[in-house]
């Protein structure tokens, strides 16, 4: 919204600044960081009033915390997607589609993270909106969300996946473009979701690829930049870093109520929505295989969970003590908080790995 006072800055010489990305990213930032603090407790107070026992803790998980996090409240996700789109929508240009498609996709998945949310609360069970049936809404999302993606990107990238490492490499798709791509927002989305078991665990490695992805889309947006170091240019792209600001100033606002004890989870309603979030920057931009190096540690979650599964159905045995793998460390004997920074020097690791691949071609 802000970004049309660029257009009187022939009258007004100091509204030039809106013109900037990297200035409206620092305000979406502060923005949602802002409003997440302002609001933050009002929404927990609401929250815990209106859910009563908080979020149902699985009595298969680890027993320390049907003690520590009995009665916490969950939906928490409300409070980033709030600080998230009212940053966005302030401070991003509403008129470029790529913006539209990443709020859509992330508006989706957010209402079926709320519903599956609040079905846990109100039924106090863990089990909620039957699997196949979410899967089937997050893909039929996603679908409609990487078709639209398809359309308004130019020449052959609109349908085939970046290959990082190797410079003007892309794996075309054609008409199977939006069903591929719609795995990776839907396995990124999950990915968030079976992260999200610990205080603090999901989010900071969610700010970590937000920070990385942000980045990621100002220089795949910037001709200049693209050329120099050999990638992919999506026209437009740049102005996603402004999503990845307000959604990195939210969470760290989300942080300061999710720091161990946490005074609020996340819940399905975040991390499904943030999961998405990602996953369509990363189609968008062309990064769709940096995705799961940078967000690595999402991946080895979900993966932890389905060899878990497979080996438990052919073999009747378990690799780990507990999936996710966030919970067989603790069965370890590691602490929560030792599992939790841990796992963020991680994702700082990966993190770092995958902007490397902008240069090493």
């Amino acid at each position: 919204m802000l970004k049309l006072l660029a257009d009187l800055s022939p009258y007004f010489t100091l509204l030039n600044v809106f013109r900037y990305i990297t200035f409206r990213t620092a305000g979406a930032t502060a923005t949602a960081l802002l409003f997440v603090f302002m609001f933050g407790p009002s929404i927990i107070d609401t929250l815990r009033l209106k859910q009563g026992k908080g979020q149902p803790i699985r009595d298969d998980g680890p027993k320390s915390h049907l003690i520590s996090k009995k009665g916490t409240p969950t939906m928490g996700g409300l409070m980033i997607l709030s600080g998230l789109f009212v940053a966005t929508l302030l401070w991003a240009d509403l008129r470029n589609p790529l913006v539209w498609i990443v709020l859509g996709v992330t508006s989706g998945y957010a209402a079926v993270g709320f519903y599956d949310d609040f079905l846990k609360v109100t039924r106090q069970t863990h089990k909620g909106f039957p699997g196949r049936l979410r899967l089937a809404i997050e893909t039929g999302i996603a679908l409609i969300a990487t078709t639209l993606a398809m359309r308004v990107t130019p020449g052959p990238l609109s349908s085939s996946f970046g290959v990082p490492f190797l410079k003007d490499v892309l794996i075309p798709l054609g008409t199977a473009f939006p069903l591929i791509a719609s795995f990776v927002v839907v396995g990124a989305g999950n990915a968030v979701n079976l992260t999200d078991g610990l205080d603090g665990l999901a989010i900071v490695p969610v700010m970590i690829a937000a920070a990385t992805f942000g980045l990621i889309a100002y220089l795949t947006g910037n001709v200049i930049f693209a050329n120099y170091l050999q990638i992919n240019h999506v026209p437009g792209a740049g102005e996603l870093m402004v999503i990845c600001g307000a959604l990195f100033g939210a969470g760290l606002g989300f942080l300061w109520f999710n720091a161990p004890p946490a005074q609020i989870f996340m819940g399905d309603t975040g991390s499904l929505a943030l999961g998405g979030l990602l996953g369509a920057i990363a189609i968008v931009t062309k990064h769709e295989i940096v995705l799961a190096i940078v967000g690595g540690l999402f991946v080895l979650e979900a993966l932890s969970v389905i060899v878990q599964v497979a080996s438990f159905k052919m073999t009747g045995k378990r690799i780990f003590r507990m999936a996710p793998i966030h919970h067989h460390f603790e069965q370890l004997g590691w602490t929560e908080p030792q599992v939790v920074i841990r796992f963020w020097i991680v994702s700082v690791v990966l993190a770092l790995v995958g902007l490397a691949s902008l240069k090493l071609r």
